[in-house]
């Protein structure tokens, strides 16, 4: 099982190449994708989000919080902080669901590594964004 972050679903629903793309379309055809609820979130508050596209991201099964999930998303959020590494909040929370349902996200998003390093989080990377 995969998940992936906003900046591969972007690049998928755009059409773009890479490995995170090929990885994500696989993973579908296998059923083998789960959803981020984070992830969701930030791809359907696009306003101009085609109800074709909304229809394919609600099918995907979506990855169940654990107890205490906002616990340790907030420490692993200060943790990488405290290196003095960038992080949004949002990112923290894609990252923490990832590691708590011990999968790999496959992202365009540099600023994932600081997860990868701080918590070890997997991830595949693929013409990153940043």
């Amino acid at each position: 099982m995969i998940a992936a972050d906003t900046s591969t679903w972007v690049a998928f629903f755009e059409g773009d190449r890479g490995q995170d793309i090929k990885m994500l379309d696989q993973a579908l055809l296998d059923r083998q994708v789960l959803m981020v609820p984070v992830v969701l979130t930030e791809l359907l508050s696009d306003p101009k989000l085609p109800s074709s596209v909304v229809e394919t991201l609600e099918d995907v099964p979506m990855i169940e919080l654990q107890v205490g999930y906002w616990r340790r998303a907030g420490a692993l959020r200060a943790k990488v902080l405290t290196a003095r590494r960038k992080t949004r909040l949002g990112d923290a929370l894609i990252a923490q669901t990832c590691i708590d349902s011990g999968i790999f996200l496959l992202t365009r998003d540099r600023d994932f590594r600081a997860f990868g390093e701080a918590a070890g989080l997997s991830l595949v990377y693929s013409d990153m964004k940043n």
